[in-house]
């Protein structure tokens, strides 16, 4: 009697338990750029890694494992936040399989952009090429879960993308290919066609759930005041209202796609407001360095001149928003995935 009472109410513990499952986000699916490379680029040839000490210091076990913070990126702290995992791994990692990458997984490639043109700056991933790793996923995920439970697996599941910054600050504004051929705003509405195609094609694919991520003030990255030194190591104001007007295209553009594409979620997620919040308000926030980053000088280190024999390095990145000249540190990230995650992301909780 014992044996069938306790069965009972398993049974009642376990339909619970996949009623709370259903109802969640089961995976975090992620393509961009090195805010949301959680170590892809380490298993192609780049220059562009930073699959090495400090980087990695405050992750766990402190190890470097290619993500371009001190720790986690934002997109560990959305999945942990939905109750899946603590941290999201790399496709092209052989540590992992589809059993890993079923509950979530980043196909993100440092320094790639919209722009096939930005990731051939230093030879990383295409955005074109995350798609065909996700195509390659979803077959692993149907012969590991069968055709009928992945598809719904990956309806349910959140697709985020992040990227974007490198297009202008890799490409368009150091070299003068893309800015002789189209003025900032035309080269603004080339990026958004792009992504709207990208999530076109994932709706085609079975995606519902969509968040796209709007641009930071990128004028205040630490490498672009280094840059901006005649005028007091200011933010480039200029990028930043480049940053702005490219958010304004995107969210249109996302409006539009929720009326054309029937049953599909996608909201877009602005982090410049946030982080710009962060920047001029830092004691709010318990940072004491908004200007330069921790690694190094904080002028201009990032990857390779981020390393360990750099004697500049601060010892404590917590009062940094910036771990080294282009990246925020493990601490910034989880405000501004603390933020989407309560503000845009609610729809999907």
């Amino acid at each position: 009697m014992a044996i069938k009472v306790f069965s009972f109410f398993f049974f009642v513990y376990l339909l619970v338990e996949m009623h709370e499952i259903s109802a969640m986000v089961p995976a975090v699916i992620v393509f961009g750029d090195s805010t949301v490379d959680p170590g892809n680029n380490n298993q192609i040839s780049t220059v562009l890694k930073s699959n090495f000490a400090p980087y990695g210091r405050d992750y766990f076990g402190g190890q470097p494992t290619g993500r371009f913070s001190n720790g986690r990126i934002a997109t560990d702290f959305i999945s942990e936040a939905y109750g899946i995992k603590p941290a999201i791994p790399a496709y092209l990692d052989p540590k992992f399989d589809i059993r890993d990458f079923a509950t979530g997984v980043s196909f993100a490639s440092a320094g790639t952009g919209y722009d096939k043109a930005t990731s051939d700056v230093l030879s990383v991933i295409p955005f074109w090429k995350e798609m065909v790793y996700y195509k390659e996923f979803q077959d692993k995920l149907r012969g590991y879960l069968g055709n009928d439970i992945a598809n719904h697996h990956l309806s349910e599941s959140l697709h985020l993308i992040s990227i974007g910054t490198n297009d202008f600050l890799e490409n368009y504004y150091p070299f003068p290919t893309r800015s002789s051929e189209y003025p900032v705003d035309k080269y603004e509405i080339f990026l958004i066609g792009i992504a709207n195609n990208f999530i076109r094609e994932l709706y085609n694919l079975g995606a519902r759930k969509i968040a796209i991520s709007g641009l930071p003030p990128m004028g205040c990255l630490p490498l672009e005041r280094t840059t901006n030194i005649m005028h007091g190591s200011a933010c480039i104001e200029e990028y930043n209202d480049v940053a702005k007007d490219f958010n304004q295209k995107l969210q249109d553009s996302v409006t539009e796609l929720n009326r054309e594409l029937g049953g599909i979620q996608l909201v877009m997620s602005n982090p410049y407001y946030k982080l710009l919040e962060m920047i001029q308000n830092p004691i709010l926030f318990g940072f004491e360095n908004v200007a330069t980053a921790c690694c190094g000088t904080g002028y201009f280190e990032m990857s390779y001149m981020c390393d360990r024999m750099n004697p500049f390095t601060c010892s404590d990145a917590n009062k940094y928003i910036f771990w080294d000249s282009f990246h925020p540190t493990e601490k910034a990230n989880f405000i501004l995935a603390d933020h989407a995650f309560k503000t845009t992301l609610t729809v999907f909780r």
